[in-house]
Formats: C-alpha cells, sequence, structure tokens
C-alpha cells in the first residue's frame, strides 16, 4: 500500500522519506493542493525493476516464452537444472 504525505512534510524530512523508501522497498506518494502535482517517490532498485518488468512486458517475444514456460509449468512438464558453475564450461 503506498503512503500519502503532504509536499511540505516531504520537504522538511525529506532524508527520513528518502530512507524509508529504500529500506522498506515501498512507493511514497508526495500530494499537493492540485493533485495534478502528485508525484510517486520510489528506490532506484524498484524503478529499474519496474522498467525492465516493463520492457519484458511490451517485447511481445518476451511476453510469448513467459507464458509458455508458465502453462509448462501449470501442466506439470518442468524440470529441475544444475546451474554451470562459472568457468566450469
Amino acid at each position: 500500500m503506498v503512503q500519502a504525505v503532504s509536499y511540505s512534510a516531504f520537504r522538511n524530512n525529506l532524508k527520513s522519506y528518502i530512507r524509508k523508501v529504500n529500506e522498506d522497498a515501498d512507493m511514497l506518494m508526495v500530494t499537493n493542493i492540485d493533485p495534478e502535482d502528485n508525484v510517486i517517490v520510489m528506490s532506484v532498485n524498484d524503478y529499474d525493476s519496474l522498467m525492465e518488468s516493463l520492457r519484458v512486458y511490451q517485447n511481445p517475444y518476451l511476453r510469448d516464452k513467459i507464458a509458455r514456460g508458465l502453462e509448462q509449468v501449470r501442466q506439470g512438464d518442468a524440470r529441475e537444472h544444475t546451474l554451470i558453475e562459472p568457468g566450469a564450461a
């Protein structure tokens, strides 16, 4: 759930809010009198993850590959594989 805080409270406690966003991996809505000026603050890691998910979702080939994999798992057609250690190949 996104926590909301007023612009003035955010400005007055900027460091603590930024720390909270980074530590809790949660987003923060900074509100203004005009709702058009509201913004969301999120950690760089969460932003990068969101953008990567969006890129995958927008790529029809990757989206289809994921859907096929999920369907294989649902049908019980999945196998466990061991990872290749770096330098062993």
